[in-house]
């Protein structure tokens, strides 16, 4: 459950692309390899232990330099996303400094992590994309005219018994 503090998703993206600092982060070839290697899941199971140590405590040591610019994944989506510090969880998410972020509040920054890297990436291990020529998308699509063939078998009458 999100706390009505958080920001909700489709606003907060929104304001992340106007920004332009946020807004020229991108994964480099080695980072988009290891995604596509590793999945989304795995990437972002790293990403929660991540978290764990460079976020969650309530006295993050080196607030504001704390998550590198580049090495993995998620680190690259925690600077596009303002999930990098405790100070940009308050100014852009409203989540205040000063006190250990709840589970909830994690969930809630993971699944920032998670949205950005589907969005930016929507071949991550094929994954939650769902844009044109994406693996979830061809599979909707399979999925679409099978139940369509489904109905129209049903729908037909069935074959007359041979007379004789």
């Amino acid at each position: 459950m999100i706390s009505s503090s958080m920001r909700d998703l489709d606003q907060l993206f929104a304001t992340l692309a106007k920004s332009r600092f946020r807004s020229r982060f991108r994964l480099e070839a080695k980072d988009r390899a290891y995604l596509q290697r590793r999945g989304l899941e795995a990437v972002l199971q790293h990403g929660h232990d991540l978290l764990q140590r460079r976020l969650v405590p309530a006295g993050v040591r080196n607030d504001g330099r704390q998550t590198p610019m580049r090495g993995h994944p998620v680190f690259v989506a925690q600077h596009a996303t303002a999930t990098c510090c405790r100070s940009c969880l308050a100014k852009w998410h409203a989540i205040p400094a000063g006190r250990a972020l709840s589970q909830s509040e994690l969930e809630y920054v993971l699944e920032v992590i998670r949205r950005w890297l589907e969005r930016t990436h929507p071949t991550a291990g094929g994954l939650g994309a769902d844009g044109p020529g994406s693996v979830q998308a061809d599979r909707q699509r399979r999925f679409a005219l099978e139940f369509e063939e489904g109905v129209e078998a049903a729908t037909e009458p069935p074959p007359s018994p041979p007379l004789g």
